[in-house]
């Protein structure tokens, strides 16, 4: 799946998109974003790299983040709501995770979560234990974000 195919799908249905990402820190929009026409379907991205700003910019409950850290299925559920609501776009995608080289709060080095908001009840979230060095490991979450994203609209057709 690529980021050309995202766009086409946006656009044939009249969607919108807007990422909110911590571990690939704006890469995932930046990759649709090449995408020639990427403007209209692009409403724009929250980079939340830090913990903190999950909370403040887009919304995650702090007591949640307090309790189970950055690295947990309802704060990627809320980041993702948090991306749709405040860029006003009609599909949400969220990306949190560890990249590496070390582990993070006892999550080990791959774990990623990723999740889709369409506005529905039905959000989609993807536990992903990828493997590779840090780079290689963003680059994956990118693409299975993309893959996550044309499966939201494949639903709603």
């Amino acid at each position: 799946m690529t980021a050309q195919d995202v766009v086409r799908r946006l656009a044939a249905h009249g969607a919108t998109l807007a990422t909110c990402e911590s571990l690939t820190a704006g890469l995932l929009a930046a990759t649709v974003a090449a995408v020639p026409g990427a403007s209209a379907v692009l409403r724009g991205g929250l980079i939340t790299y830090g913990t903190d700003l999950k909370a403040s910019l887009a919304g995650v409950d702090e007591s949640l983040l307090r309790e189970h850290g950055p690295v947990h299925p309802e704060v990627v559920r809320q980041m993702a709501a948090g991306a749709r609501a405040r860029c006003a776009a009609t599909i949400g995608v969220a990306c949190t995770g560890v990249a590496g080289p070390d582990s993070q709060d006892g999550h080990p080095v791959g774990r990623v979560l990723i999740a889709v908001d369409d506005g529905t009840e039905a959000v989609a979230v993807r536990e992903l234990a990828l493997e590779g060095d840090r780079e290689r490991i963003r680059r994956s979450t990118v693409e299975e974000s993309l893959s996550l994203v044309l499966r939201a609209l494949q639903r709603s057709t």
